[in-house]
């Protein structure tokens, strides 16, 4: 899978001892600024590579995409959730020596930077949404999920207990995102791939690379209530897709109109903005960055 679209694998221990898993690209001048990339449900960092590998932002800054806990190279059968997510991204920071870094989300990564930027807001020198997932704006399946929820935080204990004690020795293949990215987009620009939705909300094909118990604990999260906008202090710049197939734009984005800071731009996709408009939205990324946070 490594190519020279990926950076290398590293590892770092948690505040809980757990090894977890992240790639980093470091510009190598002093006091850089950082970028965290926090990716979505059933994903992993390599969501990321493809605008790392690409961006203007390397030459100056220190770049950094982790696997979320019970994910990739973080894979684990224990317990996680959004909080310990946001404490595995300050241990991150400890560990390269950076004090405050930009967190960079899609979906449910936004909703993890969102909650980080509440939690520690000295750690946080901006934000950056791609497609932020606000519970309250969902529809189709995680709509029923939402509405489900209770189920399924009762399912989670059971079913996590049976994975480790029948299928603590399976091995879960590490997904290349990148690949899958430039074949969605080669079948997309064939007009092969109607529906993009299914091919990245498909729990069949999820399965394969992470325990039931996550992709269960995943959902868990993404429904579950976030810190109130209002309360996000440091500039938020947002990605909304003009159409999103699992949000509704219009309460999206009455919660975007909460931020006290924010600047919102609109790209025509669905809610894989870096699957379908890569260099639409690096671009809009690197000039925010350059000409806000320099």
């Amino acid at each position: 899978m490594e190519g020279p679209i990926h950076a290398p694998l590293r590892h770092f221990t948690a505040s809980d001892g757990l090894r977890l898993g992240y790639r980093a690209h470091r510009c190598g001048l002093p006091e850089a600024p950082a970028l965290v990339t926090l990716h979505g449900l059933a994903s992993n960092g390599t969501r990321f590579s493809e605008f790392c590998a690409h961006s203007r932002l390397r030459d100056t800054w220190d770049l950094y995409q982790p696997d979320l806990r019970g994910h990739g190279a973080s894979m684990t059968r224990k317990a996680f959730s959004r909080w310990l997510w946001c404490q595995d991204q300050i241990s991150l920071l400890d560990r390269e020596g950076h004090g405050q870094a930009v967190f960079m989300g899609h979906s449910l990564g936004a909703q993890v930077a969102m909650e980080l930027a509440v939690r520690h807001p000295d750690r946080v020198r901006a934000l950056i949404l791609i497609d932020p997932v606000f519970p309250e704006a969902l529809r189709g399946v995680l709509a029923v999920v939402r509405r489900l929820n209770l189920l399924n935080c009762l399912l989670v204990p059971p079913v996590r207990l049976i994975g480790r004690i029948f299928a603590a020795s399976r091995r879960f293949p590490y997904r290349d995102l990148h690949a899958l990215d430039a074949q969605a987009r080669q079948r997309l620009e064939e007009g092969e791939l109607q529906d993009i939705v299914r091919l990245y909300m498909s729990p069949r094909a999820d399965l394969r690379f992470l325990p039931l118990a996550n992709y269960l604990q995943d959902l868990r999260e993404v429904v579950r209530p976030l810190p109130g906008p209002e309360l996000i202090r440091q500039p938020v710049l947002v990605l909304q897709s003009g159409e999103s197939g699992i949000s509704d734009p219009q309460i999206t984005t009455r919660q975007i109109q909460l931020f006290p800071h924010a600047e919102c731009v609109h790209i025509d996709a669905d809610h894989w903005l870096l699957t379908e408009q890569p260099d639409q939205a690096r671009d809009v990324i690197d000039q925010w960055c350059l000409a806000r946070l320099i």
